[in-house]
């Protein structure tokens, strides 16, 4: 779109000298624009939830305000404007509306809370959130591309730059993305995450301002704007083929990202290193592309290649993720968790490399393809950039949301391989129709039917795919059921049941009469005396050290038999189950209703399928006890309900009087995650406890943390007498299963409380909304084993609580005598 500068050395076109400097910019660019993502969906979550509704809603407004940037921009500013000018400015309001984004999320979120509602009301509600608070920087975001492209022209050669804009933005997005998960948020919070990004968009609009200020730019007159506006003739397949081939890149990134985070564990640095992994192979990918795209004859027949090669690679992925991923044995030798880190994400790149690649290279030769000398650059950018976002947006709702928990990802994976192949079709299209003879075919009037090897290839290649469809693997039980862990466990046991829901994959297995719970490749309950022992005691212990508990909310089904322990004391009136994934209940009751007491089966109960977060921030509904059961803290997402805010929330959610307790496991864990969760409860309710479900060797396993608002001790007389009444026999005979059938046995699990573990908490990192440090405090420890050290070095502040407790002198030197206290 620049002529030549005749200030300009050697003739050369003005814009050449510039643009290694531009695609420097645009890695800047992508590396500031990832750490906003991840910033914002960690801001937005505690807001709208966790849920994949939630998600869904968030990712689609991200990407739907990318791609209505990318085609609305073009035609709104005209190419008159010097585009590094535009660019620039561009740049400069994405820093804006990242701080504006940081300090207004807070404000909207009170009221979010006052207005949402459920059912379609309340994720129109959730759209409106997210598009108020993403709609102008991800409109900025996907304008700045379209905006450059205006410094090229439509040529091969400019064209190919297009493509290295576009693989440089990408390969600032991997840096951004380990640059974010790895640092700013692990060592720091999100305010330095997002004033880093605003300072490098602030750096980028400046340089850009100042290379605007020495390069002319002037607009070619000599077609008309309508002229400069067009694609090339025929481009329309081209639009559905990037369109198809942005789909399945999101489809691929939502199937492949639960299959990875089962067999790396689930961890913020999976996540970290899964996306940074797929970014990298589209960087690649892409700047493959627009190297190719200058020097082939025909970008559109690479394009249909680059989708048929795809089929092959989606199908070479489904084959290691059931057969060699999971059973890639690590060096026992290996101590360093940054060489572990290094080996996952090798272990990302063997299997998403190939097709990622071909992605990336999908769009420089669809911009080539679709590419006619002296259009106005802008508009084609715009056109392909839509395309590809708007079939990304669709590829990352429809499989999350609808695909998964209908077919399950084997059958996602064939359908990838489908939709690829019709994406060839699409772009390889012309090479189908017959066209004329040429001069010298002897006059004949007969259509030459050209391609006849293609024709032919093309045949080939669709019973290749049948094949492929057909031979794609299932998952491996034993994936879902022990994810990480599957070689030291093995696929032990007898399979009862195998889902795959929206927010999680399940299984129920079976193994010497112990039922197991399995959610996302890690055990979730179990009907093992262990887990027994603690799920029911997050039950018991808060309603009987209630006088008269009428109304409970447990955050986290599992197997129902924290939920199920209320079924058995007969003040309770309504049991309030929230739940995210909506296939847990039913699992729940069908395997595991003995155990719980048949809760799912009664009429007091209620299930929610939400976010906890979400619930517990919206509800209006006060309860006499809360009880959290939530999945490990090193999973990604978990640590929002072990943050000091959430403690806040549940504090209003108590009627007067009222309990709240929460699990925290020892096991995979870390002694500074452990402090983490404790001193982050206790921040809150400083007089909280610590009551412990120790093994039968007396070692750490994990513990409950309870809060009770009245002062009153409690009465270790008054509490035997009561589970001695009739109405609580049932009670009785529940604890006395897991060891616990009487006052002094169930109290005898004390293990401290806040002012006495003040010392060995001193060091501790708070949980925070705005750091949630301790998802990457407990990302570190998840192959760790020092359950019994950190029990022992908490036990050593316990002391015998007089104002705590209050009993006979009997029953009060039992309880000494059971805690092991003079």
């Amino acid at each position: 779109m620049t002529q030549l500068d005749p200030n300009s050395p050697a003739g050369l076109p003005a814009p050449r000298r510039f643009l290694p400097l531009l695609l420097c910019l645009f890695v800047a660019s992508g590396c500031a624009a990832l750490i906003y993502e991840i910033v914002w969906f960690q801001l937005l979550q505690l807001v709208i939830g966790s849920s994949a509704v939630s998600l869904g809603v968030l990712l689609g407004t991200f990407m739907g305000g990318m791609c209505l940037g990318s085609l609305a921009w073009p035609r709104v500013v005209s190419p008159r404007r010097h585009p590094l000018r535009v660019y620039a400015l561009i740049e400069l309001g994405i820093g804006i509306c990242g701080i504006a984004v940081l300090f207004g999320v807070p404000h909207l979120q009170r009221l979010y809370a006052a207005g949402v509602g459920q059912g379609l009301p309340g994720i129109l509600l959730r759209g409106a959130v997210c598009a108020v608070c993403l709609f102008p920087p991800t409109l900025l975001m996907g304008a700045s591309l379209p905006a450059i492209a205006r410094w090229v022209e439509t040529t091969p050669q400019g064209v190919s730059w297009l493509g290295f804009f576009y693989g440089g933005n990408i390969a600032g997005a991997v840096f951004g993305c380990l640059l974010a998960g790895f640092y700013l948020l692990r060592v720091h919070d999100i305010v330095t995450a997002t004033i880093a990004a605003a300072a490098i968009n602030l750096a980028v609009a400046v340089a850009g301002l100042s290379l605007a200020g020495r390069a002319r730019y002037r607009v070619p007159s000599d077609l008309p704007a309508q002229a400069r506006a067009e694609c090339a003739p025929g481009s329309s397949p081209v639009l559905v083929a990037i369109a198809l081939s942005g789909l399945c890149a999101l489809g691929a990134e939502v199937i492949w990202t639960r299959l990875l985070s089962l067999m790396l564990g689930a961890t913020v640095y999976t996540f970290s290193l899964i996306l940074g992994g797929f970014l990298m192979g589209l960087g690649i990918g892409s700047s493959a592309g627009a190297w190719l795209s200058r020097r082939t004859a025909s970008p559109r027949l690479a394009l249909g290649w680059c989708q048929m090669l795809l089929a092959a690679a989606v199908a070479w992925a489904a084959y290691l993720f059931a057969t060699a991923l999971p059973y890639w044995r690590l060096p026992s030798s290996l101590s360093s968790l940054w060489l572990r880190f290094g080996l996952d994400l090798a272990r990302c790149l063997c299997a998403s490399l190939p097709a990622t690649c071909l992605w990336g290279a999908s769009f420089p030769l669809a911009l080539a393809a679709a590419a006619r000398r002296g259009q106005d650059p802008g508009p084609l950018v715009g056109r392909i950039y839509a395309a590809n976002t708007a079939g990304a947006i669709l590829g990352a709702l429809g499989f999350s949301i609808v695909l998964i928990p209908w077919t399950g990802t084997q059958g996602c994976q064939r359908l990838l391989i489908g939709l690829s192949a019709l994406a060839a079709l699409f772009a390889l299209a012309p090479v189908l129709r017959p066209f004329p003879a040429r001069a010298g075919d002897g006059g004949h009037a007969q259509k030459r039917t050209p391609g006849l090897r293609a024709t032919v290839s093309l045949l080939a290649s669709a019973a290749i795919i049948v094949l492929l469809v057909w031979s794609v693997p299932g998952l491996p039980w034993g994936v879902v059921a022990h994810g990480r862990q599957l070689l030291a466990k093995g696929s032990r046991g007898r399979l009862l049941y195998l889902g795959e829901g929206m927010n999680a994959s399940i299984a129920v297995s079976e193994l010497d009469g112990t039922r197991t719970f399995h959610v996302s490749g890690k055990v979730e309950a179990s009907s093992g005396s262990q887990d027994m022992r603690m799920q029911r005691m997050l039950g018991h212990l808060p309603a009987l050290l209630h006088a008269k508990p009428r109304s409970v909310l447990v955050v986290g089904c599992g197997a129902g038999v924290t939920a199920g322990s209320f079924v058995l004391h007969p003040e309770v009136e309504r049991i309030v189950i929230c739940e995210i994934e909506a296939r847990i209940p039913a699992v729940a009751a069908r395997y595991f209703d003995r155990e719980n007491h048949g809760v799912l089966r009664d009429r007091r109960t209620v299930v929610v399928n939400d976010d906890a977060r979400h619930y517990v921030l919206t509800t209006p509904d006060k309860f006499d006890i809360i009880t959290s059961d939530p999945i490990h803290p090193w999973v990604k997402g978990s640590a929002t309900l072990y943050t000091e805010e959430y403690f806040e929330l549940c504090k209003r959610r108590l009627n007067p009087g009222g309990l709240v307790t929460q699990w925290v496991p020892l096991y995979e864990s870390t002694p500074d995650t452990v402090k983490s969760e404790i001193a982050t409860f206790f921040e809150v309710f400083p007089d909280g406890t610590i009551w412990a479900n120790d093994t039968i060797l007396g070692e750490g396993y994990d513990l409950v943390l309870l809060s009770r608002a009245s002062p009153t001790p409690v009465n270790l007389d008054e509490l035997q007498q009561r589970l001695d009444r009739p109405d609580h026999s049932s009670v009785v005979k529940s604890l006395r299963e897991v060891g616990l059938g009487s006052a002094v046995s169930l109290l005898a699990t004390y293990a401290g409380r806040g002012p006495d573990l003040q010392p060995w908490l001193k060091p501790a990192q708070i949980n925070r909304d705005r750091n949630l440090r301790l998802q990457y405090l407990a990302g570190m420890g998840l192959n760790l084993r020092h359950a019994d050290v950190i029990y022992a070095e908490m036990l050593r502040y316990r002391k015998f609580p007089k104002d705590l407790f209050t009993a006979s002198p009997p029953r009060e030197q039992a309880l000494r005598t059971a805690l092991g206290q003079p």
